[in-house]
């Protein structure tokens, strides 16, 4: 077996995000050294990695030369230049997820395709090669407007209720699908090593900002009944499964008003809707993405409490040297952990941080977090 712990092994990642930040938190615990690669050099990760390499996620030369100094590479983010990526691995270097899956992922449309062809439930959909196709389609109304590719935390997402909805939408790859109406959004993060083993993580239940698009709450357990959460697990392996990925698989479902599930999106990498576990689980998602990637035992995916997770976003009207007003009030709420990402500079809706609150009563839980969320500011000098 590798020994990855105080030794001369590379970790290499993609991305030098908030994410990647979490992730630095476990490598730290473990003592192994990391390599990041990312454009900017106020990156969150800049100054808690052991080597820090300015480029492009995008480039191929960029990132196939970043994973040439590395013993094995992952990723904090998906947008990654896959044909870099292949040719690593052609050369022997291991890449989790893999290339393939990334690939699939990247694409809306042929992530879309995947589900078809796997028999995983999910919204009917069209694609469209720009947006004039779609203008010229026999269109019905309203349905969910996505670009292809490159869209991330409610950008490139739009609802379309009518025609002038599309004045604006940039003329680029795109996927309809039709809206569905819902009670829950859901999610479960799915774990697997080398060896196959594999784990759930519990069904959340993500409640969204209706502006923005984002995440604004996540709440575990989900508030349904026993039978939807099983069936939400299911269909998660059953997503999983085809996919064969190494690494997490966060999951996204919706539950129908007749409580059947349907199959969103995925992200191959630790989530969102995952935070609440770094405080509420036995083993944190940044910890379990880590045993899976060097193929070790996985951790209990347990919860310890009930956990929400707060987003803390940019207020709008708000751009600039960031400020956060009222901090020591929420850390005098019970059950409150406050994580900041060290972006220095805020801007409407702008991921800034998120706050977990753990309590052995959810409701509770979610009392408080209303509490957090209407409390802090995220403002600017």
């Amino acid at each position: 077996m590798i020994n990855y712990f105080s030794s001369n092994f590379k970790l290499g990642v993609l991305g030098g995000g908030q994410l990647g930040k979490m992730l630095l938190a476990e490598t730290h615990k473990f003592d192994i050294y990391t390599c990041i690669l990312e454009k900017s050099p106020e990156a969150p990760c800049a100054n808690i990695c052991d080597e820090f390499h300015l480029g492009d996620l995008m480039n191929y030369e960029d990132v196939y030369n970043f994973g040439k100094k590395v013993d094995l590479l992952t990723i904090e983010i998906e947008l990654v230049n896959i044909d870099a990526l292949k040719q690593l691995e052609k050369e022997g270097l291991e890449i989790y997820p893999q290339p393939r899956v990334l690939e699939i992922i990247q694409h809306k449309g042929i992530q879309k395709d995947f589900y078809i062809k796997n028999n995983i439930p999910t919204a009917p959909y069209k694609r469209f090669s720009n947006l004039s196709a779609l203008k010229e389609a026999s269109l019905t109304y309203p349905f969910v407007w996505k670009v292809a590719q490159f869209g991330y935390d409610g950008t490139g997402v739009k609802v379309v209720r009518t025609a002038a909805d599309l004045i604006g939408l940039p003329d680029t790859e795109c996927i309809t699908e039709q809206l569905i109406p819902f009670k829950n959004e859901l999610a479960v993060i799915v774990a697997r090593n080398k060896n196959g083993e594999l784990k759930t993580y519990p069904v959340v239940e993500m409640e969204f900002h209706p502006e923005a698009n984002q995440v604004e709450y996540v709440i575990c357990p989900a508030r349904i009944d026993d039978s939807v959460a099983k069936k939400a697990t299911e269909i998660a392996l059953k997503v999983a499964a085809p996919f064969a990925h190494i690494g997490l698989l966060a999951v996204e479902m919706f539950q129908t008003q007749d409580d059947e599930i349907i199959v969103n999106e995925v992200a191959p990498r630790t989530h969102n809707s995952g935070h609440y576990s770094i405080e509420a689980s036995y083993t944190n998602q940044f910890e379990q993405h880590l045993r899976t990637i060097l193929n070790l035992p996985l951790g209990s995916t347990e919860s310890k409490l009930g956990g929400i997770m707060v987003n803390l976003v940019g207020e709008e009207n708000y751009a600039g040297d960031v400020v956060y007003e009222n901090m020591n009030t929420i850390l005098a709420m019970p059950g409150v952990t406050p994580h900041i990402y060290g972006k220095k500079q805020t801007r409407p809706f702008r991921k800034m941080g998120h706050v977990t609150i753990v309590h052995k009563d959810i409701n509770k839980a979610r009392e408080i977090a209303e509490n957090v969320k209407n409390t802090i500011r995220v403002i600017s000098k």
